[in-house]
């Protein structure tokens, strides 16, 4: 299957409708951040129910990928995209308006779950609308969204901040106005051909959608198309199964990204750079000033990634983040022993752009190309649980790791995990730049 390279306005549309989810990923879990201090003297909260309280999103975070893929096969990508916008809105506006800390944590759970299910069901949706040689690049503005709605909710809390006292309600609920939108927009987006074809058995409604996303393809062509995604998906059908021998390889490679990613120490360095700033001794002023670099350089770097992703490739990318990783961690843990700390600064700003460009633009995207249409919901949810479980225990254990080892040996702990990453990515990960996921499924052994 080669569908046409040129990119079709409609695609470009519908993914970026859909990649939304991501902004409202990134924007609602850092929001939280301009609110935590007034929440935690306004209940009184102690520390311990404090961190529930902050904590209680990333904890649904875990529930909705691991749950993620039944409602993506049971009721369709299209409509599972239109729940994560209705659960945003609920969940800003009861956060916005909880009187207890019951119901705050009860709203940003719910909050949470969409997050764990949008990295599920968005990242799999584009990659099964997109033409082979684009790919990457739509996928993977999933990353960028979330990126984007980083800093917005950074720049939103710093124009809220000033509104009143409960200015605190106005920073969480002004995320209602985008997920309201978010959801409105997913009811315009198609079904995915691929979940019609394989999940539905839909022909006609499946052909109807492969001839909007290529106009150009003639009859025979869409025949030959849906064809083929019938019969890779009728060769994974018989069992059922998702624990099986033949999809063993994609499994491990779904893990073992999703591994990867958080025990570079990504979660850790986003969620408590002011610390890590702090213990080179800046000023706290000065360490949320560099923490604000952190997260433009984040954001200039996802360009920078979704632009060489189709280019160079994921294997590509996946290696020059390892070598990024390697160095800038290795000066990090060097500066710390040896005293010469004014450099973190910048090798942390160097391991964000590495982040950005490897590991942060390609792991949504690989992970939903190296599925077979059958099971591709089930291995999305089974890479985006393994992150968030992974984040979980690293913003846990994290300030425990620097308190009871020196923050050399912390970094350097990381530094050796992206050696055994490099070492994975050389020779375990294959190539799926501009290749159909059919044909990935046939690569695999999965078909």
């Amino acid at each position: 299957m080669t569908p046409s390279a040129a990119m079709n306005p409609r695609i470009f549309l519908w993914s970026i409708t859909s990649a939304l989810a991501g902004f409202l990923f990134g924007f609602d879990t850092v929001v939280i951040s301009g609110a935590e201090q007034r929440i935690q003297a306004l209940w009184g909260l102690s520390p311990e129910m404090h961190g529930v309280a902050m904590a209680s999103a990333l904890y649904g975070t875990v529930l909705g990928s691991l749950a993620g893929s039944w409602p993506t096969d049971r009721f369709g990508r299209k409509r599972t995209l239109i729940l994560i916008g209705f659960l945003y809105v609920v969940s800003a506006l009861w956060s916005a308006l909880a009187d207890n800390v019951s119901g705050f944590i009860a709203a940003r759970l719910i909050g949470g779950i969409g997050i764990g299910i949008s990295t599920v069901v968005a990242p799999l949706y584009i990659s099964e609308i997109a033409p082979p040689a684009r790919r990457g690049l739509l996928a993977g503005m999933f990353q960028f969204n979330i990126v984007f709605g980083i800093v917005i909710a950074y720049l939103s809390n710093a124009l809220l901040a000033d509104v009143g006292e409960n200015a605190w309600r106005w920073m969480l609920g002004v995320a209602a106005f985008p997920s309201l939108v978010y959801g409105i927009l997913s009811f315009s987006l198609p079904e995915s051909p691929r979940w019609l074809l394989a999940r539905r058995g839909d022909v006609a409604r499946g052909k109807a959608i492969l001839r909007l996303i290529d106009p150009s393809a003639s009859a025979d062509e869409i025949d030959v198309r849906a064809a083929e995604m019938m019969t890779t998906t009728a060769s994974n059908e018989a069992s059922g199964q998702f624990w099986t021998r033949s999809l063993r390889t994609p499994i491990l490679l779904a893990f073992l990204i999703a591994f990867f990613n958080q025990l570079s120490g990504i979660n850790a360095i986003l969620y408590f750079a002011p610390r890590i700033f702090e213990m080179t001794g800046l000023g706290a002023q000065a360490a949320l000033l560099q923490s604000v670099g952190i997260g433009l350089t984040n954001l200039i770097f996802t360009f920078v990634g979704l632009w060489l992703i189709d280019k160079l490739g994921r294997r590509t990318l996946l290696t020059i983040g390892s070598f990024g990783y390697i160095v800038s961690l290795s000066l990090v843990a060097w500066a710390f022993s040896s005293g010469h700390v004014a450099i973190v600064p910048l090798c942390i700003f160097a391991f964000i752009a590495a982040h950005a460009v490897g590991q942060g633009a390609v792991i949504w995207v690989f992970i939903s190309e190296i599925f077979p249409n059958r099971h591709r919901a089930a291995g999305q949810a089974l890479g985006s649980s393994t992150h968030w479980v992974f984040a979980a225990l690293l913003t846990t254990l994290f300030p425990k790791m620097v308190s009871a080892f020196s923050p050399a040996s912390v970094f350097l702990f990381f530094c050796a995990m992206m050696v055994l990453q490099l070492i994975w990515v050389r020779t375990m990960v294959i190539e799926t730049k501009g290749v159909a996921l059919e044909d990935i499924q046939k690569r695999l052994g999965s078909g």
